[in-house]
């Protein structure tokens, strides 16, 4: 009888023990995935959040690029500027666009490197194909539309301005003066078209201090321009009287004019061969009339 309940006692002990163990081992994997299960819901949550962000940003950049489009747009309406895109280079002065017009640069003059051949002409040519050939560009015209050839007058910005009477845009930006800056043009105003002149001939004057470009070739460059003669003018007019010309008399005197600006701000049409103003630096098509419009 006392073995039996010992037998009893010890059985109701293993069955506890086994029971314990099942219940240990059972739960064991039940706690592991769900371990894995919030890591990988954790996971989830930080690609969501990176996704999300990244998204966020695109958005941001996309915004701004419309932003400065719609900017881009309106200063491009302001100035009158036209979007085009440069097809090939005649010369350092006059490109042809993709809509086969040619556009003849405002307020500058490159040594010739066509018909005929001028010092630094090349190298002007070049370097115009060097900066506009296959570019898109903005044009702006000044006051005329065409020349006497046809050609459409025009400034060319390299990028749109903020302020188009900004000297530091207008010496980063412009072509124009780019051409002047560097030495491949010399300022050559013809009016109406001035409303950049006095910067061209500035940018010019420091050109020819440091001798860049054309300027190397001597204080008149190599072609036709609004600095031709100015120091020997500013030379003559300190040492003499201006000399008026009399129509009625029989002694006509000589006037000297820098450029073409001033000779208009007295002949608004400009003078023949026959007239005491005349000179033939100021005719560049040898037409015997100097400083027509």
């Amino acid at each position: 009888m006392k073995k039996n309940w010992l037998l009893t006692i010890i059985g109701l002990l293993l069955s506890i023990f086994i029971a314990g163990c099942t219940n240990t081992s059972s739960s064991a994997p039940l706690d592991n995935i769900s371990e894995e299960k919030i890591e990988t819901t954790i996971e989830n949550k930080d690609n969501e959040k990176e996704i999300l962000a990244e998204q966020d940003e695109q958005a941001k950049k996309q915004l701004e690029e419309l932003e400065k489009e719609k900017e881009q747009e309106e200063l491009a309406q302001r100035f009158h500027l036209e979007v085009a895109t440069v097809s090939r280079i005649v010369d350092g002065d006059t490109v042809e666009l993709t809509d086969n017009r040619k556009i003849r640069l405002v307020g500058v003059n490159t040594p010739e490197s066509t018909s005929r051949i001028e010092e630094y002409g090349k190298e002007a040519s070049k370097y115009t194909q060097s900066q506009l050939e296959g570019r898109q560009v903005w044009l702006q015209k000044d006051v005329s539309d065409t020349d006497r050839y046809d050609r459409f007058l025009r400034i060319i910005w390299l990028d749109i301005p903020t302020d188009d009477m900004d000297e530091s845009e207008i010496r980063e930006k412009m072509f124009n003066a780019d051409l002047v800056i560097n030495g491949f043009a010399e300022p050559s105003t013809y009016t109406p078209d001035v409303k950049y002149s006095d910067y061209f001939i500035k940018f010019a004057r420091e050109a020819r201090e440091n001798n860049i470009g054309l300027w190397a070739f001597g204080e008149n460059g190599t072609t036709k321009g609004d600095l031709d003669g100015e120091k020997e003018a500013s030379k003559i007019n300190s040492t003499s009287t201006e000399q008026d010309y009399d129509s009625s008399s029989n002694e006509v005197g000589v006037e000297s004019f820098i450029n073409c600006t001033e000779l208009k701000k007295i002949y608004p049409n400009g003078v023949g061969s026959d007239h005491p103003a005349y000179a033939s630096k100021h005719d560049r098509d040898k037409d015997g009339w100097a400083c027509e419009s």
